[in-house]
């Protein structure tokens, strides 16, 4: 048996961050609900228009999209209650650290352990406002969430999932298999 809903629970939602600069340089981080990759390259997110964080992106064409993780829920949390239009200090409210992206004219910010650094692609009208679409130039990661292999491990980083249908974040690890692999047993 199965049940239907109209409001759409998308599994795991990754806790996007988005950094940008305002016309004086004025950092600004805001936490996205309508984000996710497109392919390989490409960031999607879908904001209103009436958000710094909009204007930021339509005036210095590029912003970053970083990943949010358990340490730092509470920050995570308070950029997106809190308008950079009404606290133009959210940063520092917020105990954020900005640091200048060497790819992107947007912040990256130390508290966040994996960022996007993302160029604009495209910009159309989309669902709500507008759907950004960003080309990732560069990807960044703080040396403590590397595994022993140098490449980023999702359970030392401890990235945050939004589950929009309880509004509750919850933690994501364990590794249960292995991609391209487990299903060849049934090709056999």
């Amino acid at each position: 048996m199965r049940k239907n809903f109209q409001d759409v629970g998308f599994y795991p939602q990754p806790v996007l961050i988005v950094g940008t600069y305002d016309e004086h340089g004025v950092p600004d981080a805001m936490n996205v609900g309508w984000a996710g990759l497109v392919g390989s390259k490409y960031v999607e997110l879908n904001i209103s228009r009436g958000h710094k964080t909009t204007e930021n992106i339509f005036q210095k064409g590029a912003f970053t999209a970083s990943f949010a993780d358990r340490a730092h829920l509470v920050q995570a949390d308070y950029v997106g209650l809190v308008s950079g239009h009404a606290r133009p200090d959210k940063i520092a409210s917020a105990g954020l650290h900005p640091m200048k992206s060497g790819f992107v004219d947007a912040p990256l910010f130390e508290e966040f352990p994996l960022t996007l650094e993302c160029r604009v692609a495209e910009i159309t009208d989309g669902p709500g406002g507008v759907r950004i679409i960003g080309e990732v130039v560069n990807m960044s990661a703080d040396e403590a969430i590397l595994g022993d292999d140098g490449l980023v491990d999702a359970d030392r980083a401890e990235f945050l999932s939004f589950d929009r249908v309880r509004r509750v974040y919850r933690l994501l690890g364990g590794v249960v298999g292995t991609a391209y692999q487990d299903g060849k047993r049934l090709m056999e």
